[in-house]
């Protein structure tokens, strides 16, 4: 049956495609001498990076590769195991690649928009990935010839820059880069390449993570994630600096700034959407997580039964909070793991089985019992709502819920597809209220402080403008995310 909840509506009665917060990509680089070409399989190694990196965008994926003189770009809306198959990944030959996965954050999610995007000039071809969000796209633009355009992204907008190559079209991307970075506003993560350079770019604040790894036979691997590296066998050298841009050829990794760093990695990346078996600046994002679910047990403690984890975003935190409280951990919702990305629209009929699409609770283990529901973040509720009143129709007798991160309660405008503040629960609502509308006995949220502290980086070198509204890219909020339609006519 459905439980009514506190605020009137349905348990189950939500619209199963409200989704968890999405990064607007994930992106791959890797360059091979050319004799090493035919046995590397760059295209190949690609695949399995941007595998690794699906959890960051599952809209679209691409591929571009490069044998020396031309660049070949395959790209299609899907995962990536739908987009590429062996024949596919088979005719994309040469030394350097670049992919790509997508989640929209600007433009529509249409083939037009999927990357890598390419551009070709007199001095030669260029494609390039992005990972994060600008937020002076249109001044970018004005740079342009009108009609230039012909996809509605920021990444279309740097792509057709540094395609132009520097002052007078000359001396390629390089010197485009030198040009138009510094003016660049926003997070970026780039990873690009013409016919024989591979070339990766970080944003001042590095708001977004980018990896630098080494293959054998003299190769190199540019990824979003860690996780990225493992999965292809490259080992991790460094992270790209913020303001950092290297290029990579038969001459090896060089490197240069292009503008001051000013750290400000994003917090959240902790929280959720990195990979946990990912590094950052050195820690494990695994242990980050089950660290910030000790601290969460000591902030908000309960008399319980058993510490439950929403799989899988909310596991390590679980494991956390049960170690610190002592109270058992068990698993108490399974999830199916073969929900992904669909292109069907639920009927009203589906739409009612809500989350039961992809989360199913353990009657035996949760009956009778008094529970703490340790999940990620509270973006609008509906989740949330959906799986107290499931855990209660299985027989649960009390249900609390704690979060391992702080109320969501901002935007994000560098590249999380967070809501407006208006659609945020906790842009509008107390904790208190929270907790009547999700239906939970009782709720708690991590500090801010505690999770900081959890991450082992410094207050000021974090972005954490979704939980204090301090954005340290200073934003135009009513200018930001307008439609580029008005710049390609």
């Amino acid at each position: 049956m459905n439980v009514p909840l506190r605020d009137g509506r349905l348990s189950h009665d939500i619209d199963p495609t409200d989704r968890p917060p999405q990064d607007a990509c994930g992106v791959f680089g890797v360059w091979v001498p050319a004799d090493q070409a035919s046995r590397a399989e760059v295209s190949k190694l690609t695949y399995y990076g941007l595998y690794a990196l699906q959890h960051r965008g599952q809209e679209s994926a691409g591929i571009a590769v490069s044998d020396g003189s031309r660049i070949v770009v395959f790209k299609d809306m899907g995962l990536v195991a739908q987009v590429f198959d062996e024949s596919v990944l088979n005719t994309l030959r040469g030394h350097i690649a670049v992919g790509h996965c997508r989640y929209s954050t600007t433009g529509s999610p249409t083939w037009e928009n999927a990357q890598p995007t390419f551009r070709s000039s007199d001095a030669g071809g260029l494609a390039l990935v992005h990972n994060g969000n600008l937020i002076n796209t249109l001044d970018l633009a004005k740079r342009l010839e009108p009609g230039v355009l012909t996809a509605t992204t920021d990444t279309e907008v740097l792509t057709a820059l540094l395609a132009e190559g520097g002052e007078g079209g000359e001396g390629g991307p390089l010197a485009a880069a030198r040009e138009i970075l510094p003016a660049t506003r926003g997070a970026y993560s780039l990873v690009f390449m013409d016919e024989g350079t591979l070339y990766a770019a970080r944003d001042p604040e590095g708001v977004r993570p980018l990896v630098l790894g080494a293959l054998e036979d003299r190769g190199w691997v540019v990824a979003s994630e860690t996780a990225g590296l493992d999965i292809v066998g490259a080992r991790f050298v460094r992270e790209i600096e913020p303001g950092e841009m290297v290029a990579i050829d038969g001459g090896g990794v060089r490197s240069e700034r292009f503008a001051e760093p000013r750290p400000k990695g994003c917090l959240f990346e902790y929280v959720y959407l990195a990979r946990p078996d990912t590094s950052i600046a050195g820690r494990s994002v695994q242990a980050t997580r089950v660290e910030v679910g000790r601290r969460l047990a000591r902030e908000h403690p309960v008399e319980a039964d058993l510490v439950i984890p929403t799989p899988e975003s909310g596991t390590p935190a679980a494991i956390g909070y049960a170690e610190a409280s002592g109270i058992p951990y068990g698993q108490g919702l399974v999830k199916n793991s073969y929900v992904g990305r669909t292109f069907i629209q639920p009927s009203q009929t589906i739409r009612q089985l809500g989350i039961r699409l992809k989360l199913n609770p353990l009657r035996e283990a949760i009956e009778g019992k008094r529970l703490i529901v340790v999940d990620d973040s509270i973006v609008r509720g509906n989740t949330q709502r959906a799986i107290v009143g499931m855990l209660r129709d299985a027989g649960a007798a009390e249900v609390h819920v704690r979060i391992s991160s702080p109320p969501v309660s901002w935007p994000c405008f560098y590249g999380i597809d967070f809501a407006t503040r208006a659609e945020l629960i906790a842009g509008n609502l107390s904790v208190a209220e929270i907790r009547d509308s999700i239906g939970a006995d009782s709720l708690g949220y991590i500090s801010l402080d505690e999770l900081i502290s959890a991450s082992h980086i410094a207050k000021e070198n974090l972005c954490r403008a979704c939980f204090d509204g301090v954005y340290p890219i200073p934003v135009d909020q009513d200018a930001h995310g307008k439609h580029l339609l008005e710049i390609t006519r």
